[in-house]
C-alpha cells in the first residue's frame, strides 16, 4: 500500500464532514472521488495534501496516516499566481527542476545542497528534455510554444488555472491530487489530459463531474456520501453497475428482515397472553432481539422504468433531407447536404460558434435557412427542446402542469408517470417555479417523451442536471424508439445515446456513422484516414457503412449497396497490396542481377509474377 488513511474523522467549520473512514492508494492507481455536492470530496483531497487537519481520536488503534516510503504529494489549488510577472518558462523551470513544493519536510532539510538550477552546470540533455516536456504540455493544453516567453499575468484566469495544472504535472509527484481538472479545458485538451493521466507513472486522486473523463481515466471509484466512503474497483460504468447490484442485494436482505420481523411480532402479539403459548411467545421475542438489523438501503437509484417509448406514428423512412443547405444566422456558416434515416440517434459535434445550434434550429424550422432545400419527411412529428424551454413552464405544481397537458390521464396515472421520472409524491405537488434548472429540464423531457413525437431535436438536454438525473435521461432516450438529433457537451451522454455523429469542422459538415467512443479511438490513433488499411473481421460491417459515404464531402448521404461498398473497400486493399508487391518484385530483380545465372531465375520469377497478376485482374473484375 502506497498511502493510507485509517479510521479518520474530518470536520470543517464545526461540522463533521467525514466519519471514521478508511482510504488507501495502491501503486499507481487512478482514483476518482464521486458523490453529491458538499459530501466532502474536496475536503478529502485537502486531507491527502496535508492541508486539512484530521480530528484527534485517542481511541484510534493505529496511526491515522501510513505510507510505504517518503512520498511527494501535489495538489492543484486553482488559485491566482503570486508572481504575475514571472514568465511561463520560468514557472515551468521551477516546477521541473526544483520540485520544492512537492517535497516532504524531511527531504527539504538538505534540499539546497543538491539543487541543480538552470545554469551552465546543467547538461544539454537535461535542458533538451525540459524544453521537450514544456512544448508538449503547452501544445497539449491548447497553448503555443512561444507562450512560455509571456508573463503569467497576461493570461486569463482560466488559462492561469491550466498553467498551474501543467506546472503540477511537470513536478511529477508520487501522488497527484486534482479538483475538477477539466474545468476551463476545451474538448481537445480534455482528451489530451485523459491520455496523459492514463500513462502517468504516479498515483492520481481526482474529483470530477465529467463522467466520460472518469470512465476513461479512473481504475478505482471512491464514493463519498453521508460522511462515509465506499470503494468500487473499475471505471465509472463498472461503478454504476456494481452500485445497482449492491442496492438490489441490500434491498432484498432488508425486505426479508422486515417480513420476518413482522411475522415474529404477529406471533408474539397473538400468543403472549395465552398461558399455554406464553413460553413460545417469549422465545420468539428473544429470537427477534437476537436478529441483526440490516441497514435500510433507502431510496433506490433513480432509474427510468416506464418501458419502451414508441412513437404513435412511425413516419417516413427519411425523416429529414436537405440539399445544398446554407446554415447560419446573419451570415452563412457552412453549406451541406443531409439525410437522416428513421431510428437514427445523431449527436452534433463542433467547437463553440461553429454552428451546432444553428443547424438544430434550421432543421426544426425555428430559423430560416439561407439557401438550398430543407424538407421534413411525411408524417414526421417533431419535438424541440433548447435552454429556454424550461422558462415557458407555467406557475403551477408539477402535477397540475403535467395533467393540464395530458388531461386524458387519470390522477393515479399522472402520479405514477411522474414518479417514474423521479418526481415522487412530495415533488409532484411542488410548485414548478421552485424547481432547479435541471429539474425543470427533466420535467420538459417527461412531457416531450410522453407526447411521443417520432423526431426529437434537442439542444443541450442535460445542462444543469446532476449525475443521477443525467443517467435517468440517458435510460429514457435509450428506451425511445424514434429519431434524435441533438447537441451536447456531455461526452458520456453522447457515448451512451448516439449511434452516429455529425461533425462541424473547417466550415464543413461531416458524417461519422459510428458512436463517439469509436470516433475518439480512431482520432486519437492519429490515423490519416478514419478507416485504416487493415481491420479486424468484426469491423467489416462498419467498413461497408463508412465506405458508402463519399470521401471528400460526406454529404449528401446516398443509399448505396452494402455489397458494392464492401467490394470497393476490398479492391482498394488489393490495389495497395499490388503496389507493395510490385515494389518488392523490383527490389528482388535488382538483387538477382548480382547473382551468377540470374537470367534463368529472373525469367521464372517474372513468369510467376505474371500468372499472379492475371489472377489479380480476374478478382478485380469480379
Amino acid at each position: 500500500m502506497l498511502f493510507g488513511l485509517n479510521d479518520v474523522t474530518v470536520s470543517r467549520g464545526g461540522r463533521q464532514i467525514l466519519s471514521h473512514i478508511d482510504f488507501y492508494i495502491q501503486g499507481t492507481e487512478k482514483i476518482a472521488l464521486v458523490g453529491p455536492n458538499g459530501a466532502g470530496k474536496s475536503s478529502l483531497l485537502l486531507v491527502l495534501a496535508g492541508e486539512l487537519n484530521i480530528d484527534r481520536d485517542d481511541k484510534r488503534s493505529m496511526e491515522a496516516v501510513t505510507t510505504s516510503r517518503k512520498l511527494t504529494v501535489s495538489i492543484v489549488h486553482q488559485t491566482v499566481f503570486e508572481n504575475i510577472h514571472e514568465t511561463v518558462g520560468e514557472y515551468f523551470e521551477r516546477a521541473y527542476f526544483e520540485k520544492n513544493d512537492t517535497l516532504s519536510v524531511d527531504e527539504r532539510d538538505g534540499f539546497d545542497k543538491n539543487l541543480r538550477r538552470m545554469d551552465g552546470e546543467t547538461d544539454e540533455r537535461e535542458r533538451f528534455l525540459f524544453e521537450l516536456e514544456c512544448d508538449k504540455m503547452l501544445c497539449g493544453f491548447g497553448f503555443d510554444k512561444t507562450d512560455k516567453n509571456r508573463e503569467v499575468g497576461s493570461f486569463s484566469g482560466g488559462q492561469q488555472t491550466k498553467l498551474e495544472l501543467i506546472g503540477k504535472l511537470m513536478c511529477k509527484p508520487d501522488v497527484l491530487l486534482l479538483d475538477e481538472p477539466t474545468n476551463h479545458l476545451d474538448m481537445q485538451s480534455v482528451e489530451w489530459l485523459e491520455e496523459y493521466l492514463k500513462a502517468y507513472k504516479g498515483a492520481v486522486v481526482f474529483v470530477s463531474h465529467d463522467r466520460f473523463f472518469i470512465d476513461r481515466v479512473a481504475d478505482v471509484i471512491c464514493e463519498v456520501s453521508g460522511g462515509q466512503l465506499s470503494r468500487y474497483p473499475g471505471n465509472y460504468t463498472s461503478y454504476r453497475q456494481a452500485k445497482d447490484k449492491n442496492y438490489q442485494i441490500a434491498k432484498k436482505t432488508y425486505d426479508r428482515y422486515m417480513e420476518e420481523k413482522l411475522r415474529l411480532e404477529e406471533v408474539i402479539k397473538r400468543f403472549k397472553n395465552k398461558p399455554t403459548k406464553a413460553s413460545m411467545a417469549r422465545a420468539k421475542k428473544k429470537q427477534l432481539e437476537r436478529m441483526g438489523v440490516p441497514k435500510n438501503p433507502g431510496s433506490p437509484p433513480v432509474h427510468y422504468h416506464l418501458g419502451d417509448i414508441t412513437p404513435d406514428i412511425v413516419g417516413a423512412k427519411w425523416v429529414y433531407e436537405a440539399e445544398h443547405l446554407k446554415v447560419g444566422y446573419d451570415k452563412v456558416l457552412y453549406e451541406a447536404g443531409l439525410r437522416i434515416r428513421r431510428g437514427q440517434k445523431i449527436a452534433v459535434l463542433g467547437v463553440n460558434g461553429s454552428g451546432k445550434t444553428a443547424l438544430l434550429k434550421t432543421v426544426a424550422g425555428r430559423i430560416p435557412h439561407k439557401g438550398g432545400k430543407s424538407t421534413l419527411g411525411n408524417q414526421i412529428l417533431l419535438g424541440y427542446y433548447d435552454q429556454k424551454s424550461g422558462d415557458e413552464v407555467q406557475n403551477s405544481t408539477v402535477f397540475e402542469h403535467f395533467h393540464a397537458l395530458f388531461p386524458g390521464m387519470l390522477t393515479a396515472e399522472v402520479y405514477s408517470h411522474l414518479a417514474g421520472w423521479g418526481f415522487d409524491g412530495a415533488q409532484a405537488n411542488q410548485n414548478v417555479s421552485t424547481l432547479s434548472g435541471g429539474e425543470k429540464s427533466k420535467l420538459i423531457m417527461a412531457e416531450l417523451l410522453k407526447s411521443k413525437p417520432n423526431f426529437l431535436v434537442l439542444d443541450e438536454p442535460t445542462n444543469h442536471m446532476d449525475m443521477e438525473t443525467k443517467e435517468l435521461i440517458e435510460e429514457a432516450f435509450n428506451a425511445y424508439k424514434g429519431t434524435m438529433l441533438f447537441v451536447s457537451h456531455d461526452r458520456y451522454f453522447i457515448s451512451q445515446v448516439a449511434d452516429a455523429l455529425l461533425i462541424i469542422a473547417d466550415g464543413q459538415l461531416y458524417y461519422y456513422p459510428f458512436g463517439y467512443e469509436n470516433y475518439l479511438r480512431k482520432r486519437l490513433s492519429h490515423e490519416e484516414e478514419i478507416v485504416p488499411g487493415e481491420l479486424k473481421a468484426e469491423d467489416a460491417a462498419r467498413i461497408a457503412a463508412l465506405r458508402a459515404v463519399p470521401k471528400r464531402e460526406f454529404f449528401p448521404l446516398r443509399e448505396e449497396s452494402t455489397e458494392k461498398a464492401y467490394h470497393d473497400w476490398r479492391r482498394r486493399l488489393m490495389d495497395e497490396e499490388l503496389e507493395r508487391s510490385i515494389a518488392r518484385f523490383e527490389e528482388r530483380m535488382l538483387e538477382l542481377t548480382t547473382i551468377e545465372g540470374w537470367e534463368e531465375a529472373g525469367e521464372e520469377l517474372d513468369s510467376a509474377y505474371l500468372m499472379w497478376y492475371d489472377e489479380y485482374l480476374k478478382l478485380h473484375e469480379e
